[in-house]
């Protein structure tokens, strides 16, 4: 580059007019001059890699400089830059960014390639590589803002003034933000100490230097063109590397285990470094996946396919080149689980739908007839309200990626598919099994993705697959033929069941008059009972059922007073049992006696007359003080946390004091009860369980209300973990001021447990905080989000990672802290049950929900 020179002239200045220093000073002057402009462009640096406080950004090409569009569409509007070097080639900006055809935009990290040839250092050179960005389920338009603000939050808004992400750094003495040489937008301190660094909140990329500690997940994109994300993703556990695919419960695709003896004081993680991925546990490399030497920049993708692709940056051909698949655990590209989308059969590198095996039978389409890999449809959607109409597809020679769910009790071919008919949450089944068919392994698919052709020679094992199906109204001849002939004998077998009605019925009539009295005299023998009440007496002190206090999905609640006291006596209107047992729970009942339990003072069990009689509770249920119907004034976070301290006391002693634990199975705001001050209660035992102590886990039909349903419900096995779930959901709803499901929320924030995880994973948790309680955010902002991490615990899907009800009280006490490596992808039962409200006791109508009757 040629340098430039100034010329300067004197000769309008004669000497002896000069001041004696003044010729000196010229001359110091021009060699200054002379010394600073000869220097050439190339050795200055264009870059922009910090920010200060109280700076804002306008995502508008107009009003921002670094602006660069590209050849597939695709553009980016540099504020920050930090240039190699060298002064050109890969280089890491913070900014926005537009996929093509650029019509919505996010905040993000993208290497951009850069020269030295002028102010605007980026080029039109290759594609830009988002590594990393903030919001890429919620694109902005244009003029959206970003602000890093005087209190050090950086915090980005739609062009509406919607809040979109925020770093929730607010108040944590930051003086300033920077791109690093590693690529890692920093918030950074006074004494360059990071506050907040992108490196901590991963999306689909590791860059060099980066670790992916446990818990965290990289989530791959729904495709190259949608950056929203997938249901692809890959985490780090206690014991290695795992890469699942979402779905109730997540399917193993890749792991990576480490076998070491090490205590684990120190979480495991992951390191992205030159030529390895390097596994830590206790600060100490344990193993690592070898990767090529780095001869450019590189980074590594999980990607919606399943592959985990390492790229580096090819001066020669001046793009990205991938240089390793760094999962290489399969033979071919057939065995990663989307390949042929949902349904399709991975055949030699092509995709199909499925067949029934020496059929013509059709039961699926393709997604879309010119792109095979986008998958499968089911011709007639799958309908839990349809079982009688299910029937199971069967494919031989056919294997699964996903093994991990094993039905550990169906050894045998008919025994397995059995299990799925049973099961609506099983949409299909995989048999693997040697020579004999009657002893193989039965693993069971809840989604089902990419299947793959095998032969069985190779293997040395064989593998059908049988998906289930839907058959529709104008099902099969073969199928009508059997329906017919299936009702005609039913119409045969009702018509001779017509000539035994009489006898029947008079039969039943003249032995309920007989066990009425049987059972009459066993009431007086059954220790340790309630007071027993006459119906009379309780319709009496009623005021013949004139005060209703509310209904549930059982009966009625009404006020009475018994001599002195003042009661609420609940009417089962829709009571299913015998007499005997409904006593045998009253006497289970009332045995429990516990300050964070409603007493249960008294019973009616009279003819089919079924009451209770319960301490009255002044201050009705909890849902009416934190749903805010009545237009109450907000609770005060120490009423709450009280609130919160008595459920789970109440439950600790369910679970962990009593002679046989008791699991309730209907925890939620409407079964908590208020006293004068405040004080809970924990009331409604119809569905409650008991679990001897010898039992880890318990079958028992779906029961409880949708909204609230641990995912294991969908195994009908269950344990008390089942409570500490729900109270999760209570505790979110306590601080969050709102239902779990609220339809009159926007569709993504419908269901809260949903919002918390994206709220979790993208560190705004204080967006989710009771918008009526000022407080909360003002004073105890840290505290409220420490019981949201203790609510996220108790949301854990595996069960045996939720805390006993002891340890929360613990935690509640302060004696212990909340556990570090949180699974952030709650889930819940809601996807075999329709939601809805279910009022309980003390609570006001939409009417109840209730999935089954008590024991």
């Amino acid at each position: 580059m040629r340098p430039f020179y100034h010329e300067i002239s004197l000769k309008s200045y004669p000497s002896a007019m000069l001041p004696s220093n003044t010729f000196f000073i010229i001359i110091v002057v021009i060699v200054i001059t002379l010394a600073k402009e000869a220097q050439p462009v190339y050795a200055q640096r264009y870059d922009y890699p910090t920010a200060n406080l109280s700076t804002r950004w306008v995502n508008n090409a107009a009003l921002l400089q670094h602006s660069v569009s590209y050849s597939d569409g695709s553009a980016v509007r540099a504020i920050l830059l930090r240039s190699p070097k060298t002064f050109y080639g890969p280089s890491f900006a913070a900014g926005f960014y537009c996929a093509a055809p650029c019509n919505a935009f996010l905040f993000a990290v993208f290497i951009v390639y850069t020269n030295s040839g002028g102010g605007i250092t980026m080029t039109t050179t290759g594609i830009p590589q988002v590594v990393w960005s903030a919001n890429r389920d919620q694109p902005v338009r244009e003029n959206a803002t970003l602000e890093l603000t005087y209190n050090g939050n950086l915090v980005f808004r739609d062009a509406g003034g919607s809040l979109i992400w925020s770093s929730s750094s607010s108040g944590q003495s930051v003086a300033g933000m920077e791109i690093t040489d590693m690529g890692n937008l920093v918030l950074f301190d006074q004494r360059n100490s990071t506050v907040w660094q992108s490196f901590d909140h991963p999306t689909d990329t590791l860059l060099p230097g980066q670790s992916l500690m446990a818990g965290m997940k990289l989530r791959a994109n729904t495709s190259t063109t949608n950056l929203t994300e997938n249901q692809v993703y890959m985490t780090v556990q206690p014991d290695g590397l795992f890469a699942y695919l979402e779905s109730t419960p997540p399917q193993l695709y890749y792991s990576y285990s480490v076998h070491t003896n090490i205590s684990r004081k120190d979480p495991t993680k992951v390191t992205f470094t030159n030529e390895s991925l390097s596994i830590f546990v206790q600060s100490t490399q344990s193993s690592n996946i070898s990767l090529p030497p780095a001869k450019s920049t590189q980074y590594m993708r999980l990607e919606f396919d399943g592959h985990l692709r390492l790229y580096e940056w090819s001066n020669t051909e001046a793009k990205w080149t991938v240089v390793s698949d760094v999962i290489k655990v399969f033979p071919d590209n057939c065995a990663f689980p989307t390949v042929c989308g949902k349904y399709g059969i991975c055949t030699g590198g092509q995709c199909t739908c499925p067949l029934q095996s020496s059929s013509s039978l059709n039961y699926f389409k393709p997604v879309d007839e010119r792109k095979a890999n986008l998958g499968c449809a089911p011709l007639t959607p799958i309908s839990c309200q349809q079982v009688q109409s299910h029937q199971l597809l069967t494919l031989t020679d056919v294997s699964y990626f996903d093994d991990s769910h094993i039905i550990t009790n169906a050894t045998n071919r008919d025994d397995c598919k059995q299990a799925c008919l049973k099961n609506c949450s099983c949409n299909a089944v995989m048999f693997r099994y040697g020579q004999n068919d009657s002893d193989g392994t039965c693993f069971s698919v809840s989604e089902v993705f990419s299947l793959q052709s095998i032969q069985p020679e190779t293997l040395h094992y064989n593998s059908s697959a049988y998906l289930k199906v839907q058959l529709s109204p104008s099902a099969p001849a073969s199928t009508t033929n059997k329906t017919k002939t299936i009702l005609g004998a039913t119409i045969s077998a009702i018509l001779i069941i017509l000539v035994l009605i009489v006898t029947v019925v008079t039969l039943y009539v003249q032995r309920k008059k007989n066990q009425e009295i049987d059972e009459e005299i066993d009431i007086e023998l059954l220790p340790g009972m309630p007071v027993r009440f006459t119906y009379e007496k309780l319709r009496e002190c009623t005021e013949d059922f004139s005060k209703k206090l509310g209904e549930g999905g059982f009966g009625s609640v009404f006020e009475g007073k018994i001599e002195e006291e003042r009661v609420a006596v609940k009417r089962l209107e829709s009571a299913k049992q015998g007499k005997k047992e409904f006593l045998a729970e009253v006497e289970t009942i009332g045995s429990i006696e516990h300050i964070n339990l409603v007493r249960l003072i008294g019973f009616c069990a009279e003819k089919s007359h079924r009451l209770l009689v319960y301490e009255y509770m002044p201050r009705g249920s909890l849902d009416r003080w934190i749903y805010y119907r009545h237009n109450n004034a907000p609770l005060d976070w120490r009423t709450r946390c009280r609130i919160i301290m008595d459920i789970a006391k109440g439950l600790c002693y369910l679970h962990e004091e009593c002679r046989r634990k008791i699991a309730h199975l209907d925890i939620k705001p409407q079964n908590i009860l208020l006293d004068e001050k405040f004080n809970a209660k924990l009331a409604d035992f119809g569905l409650s369980k008991l679990i001897d102590r010898d039992q880890s886990k318990v079958v028992t039909v779906m029961r409880g209300t949708p909204g609230y349903l641990a995912p294991e419900w969908l195994t009908s096995q269950i344990t008390e973990k089942v409570d500490i779930y729900s109270f999760g959901v209570v505790l979110m709803e306590i601080i969050s001021g709102r239902k779990n499901i609220d339809i009159s929320q926007p569709e993504e924030s419908v269901q809260l447990i949903n919002l918390l995880r994206v709220k979790a994973q993208t560190n705004q948790l204080t967006d989710i905080i009771d918008k009526h309680s000022d407080e909360m955010v003002s004073h105890h902002q840290d505290e409220v989000i420490e019981m949201m991490k203790l609510a996220m615990w108790c949301l854990q899907n595996d069960s045996s990672r939720r805390p006993s009800m002891s340890t929360v009280v613990k935690v509640l006490e302060g004696a212990m802290t909340v556990e570090n490596c949180l699974d952030y992808s709650f889930v819940n039962a809601n996807s075999v049950i329709s939601a809805g409200d279910n009022p309980s006791i003390y609570s006001a109508p939409p009417s109840a929900s209730i999935l089954s009757g008590p024991r």
